[in-house]
């Protein structure tokens, strides 16, 4: 089990909720998904390097055929829509799912590097 899944809090939908600071620490260790639409992506708020934009609508289709066992974060603007995404991904049988809590606005809230068009 990973550390940044370790320490993550545990969340009633089966998924944990991971702060910005130690996202930061171990972004380059995890898979993240950006489930924002591609307008938001290279927006103000950016996005975080290395994470891939896969919309919330075509999530499941997408995640078919990634590994059940990897480490992943799920990231969108607030942590509303990927709340949503984390707990679609458990219902299909993922079983290290986090989600960024307060999204990019938090990320953004701390000055962490961000990628921007």
């Amino acid at each position: 089990m990973h550390a940044l899944f370790r320490n993550a809090a545990a969340h009633a939908d089966g998924f944990r909720d991971v702060d910005s600071k130690l996202l930061e620490e171990h972004r380059k260790e995890v898979r993240l998904v950006d489930v924002r639409e591609p307008g938001e992506f290279n927006a103000e708020l950016g996005h975080v390097e290395g994470a891939e934009l896969v919309p919330l609508a075509t999530l499941e289709a997408a995640a078919a055929q990634w590994d059940r066992d990897a480490d992943l974060v799920v990231i969108c603007r607030s942590g509303g829509r990927s709340a949503k995404g984390a707990r679609s991904l458990v219902a299909m049988g993922f079983s290290r799912v986090m989600n960024l809590r307060g999204g990019m606005l938090a990320w953004n809230e701390l000055h962490l590097p961000t990628v921007k068009a």
